[in-house]
């Protein structure tokens, strides 16, 4: 299953391979240089979605083994740079040519995506922050593509309670305290929702705990 966002002259497309319903996200902006995030299953599909683009580079957002399966066979197919967050990229198939931190910027074409760590899930799991750009549906509003750190109904699963804390503590000051609420949300498993829908719970995941 696919299905596509157009961003004016960009688009953010959303693949669902696996028996556990993973999103592949690939970013494609005006100039056709790509940007893709979670290679998660089925080189074969994805690489078929990344078409005749210009594949730069490969985003993990967590090293977990369902978010990487096709990194190997993608990167080999395409040449395209690998990037993950600093404490994960030990747990990744392959090499990682950048090792992201809070803060982070990175581009593809005219677009930028900001990295915002979200530590809990795993040390190393980092969110992506891209905007709209001008000539989009909607100038300004933002795309989240938040790996396995932030669902429709509660942030991801943690080990226990201080690494849920760490996690519900970065997503409440990084992505709801920074962002509107129709700021979409793009999972790493699932449908998308958005910060609107989700912020009245907050609470609620906090009491329910991990």
């Amino acid at each position: 299953m696919s299905d596509l966002t157009p961003l004016g002259g960009a688009r953010l497309e959303r693949l669902a391979v696996s028996a556990m319903d993973n999103n592949v996200y690939l970013l494609t902006a005006r100039t056709g240089e790509q940007l893709l995030v979670d290679a998660a299953d089925d080189a074969e599909a994805i690489l078929a979605m990344v078409g005749t683009g210009a594949l730069r580079t490969v985003v993990t957002t967590h090293g977990h083994w369902d978010h990487h399966r096709a990194l190997p066979a993608v990167v080999a197919a395409t040449g395209a740079r690998t990037a993950a967050g600093a404490a994960d990229v030990a747990d990744l198939p392959v090499r990682v040519d950048q090792h992201l931190a809070h803060g982070d910027r990175l581009t593809v074409g005219e677009l930028e995506l900001d990295v915002v760590a979200l530590r809990g899930h795993t040390p190393g799991s980092v969110a992506l922050a891209l905007t709209e750009p001008v000539d989009a549906p909607r100038p300004g509003r933002v795309h989240l593509l938040t790996g396995d750190s932030l669902f429709p109904g509660g942030v991801g699963r943690t080990s226990g309670a201080a690494d849920f804390t760490s996690l519900l503590d970065d997503v409440e000051e990084r992505l709801f305290a920074v962002y509107p609420d129709d700021t979409v949300v793009w999972p790493g498993h699932g449908l998308p929702t958005t910060l609107g829908v989700e912020r009245p719970h907050l609470a609620e995941w906090r009491e329910r705990g991990w």
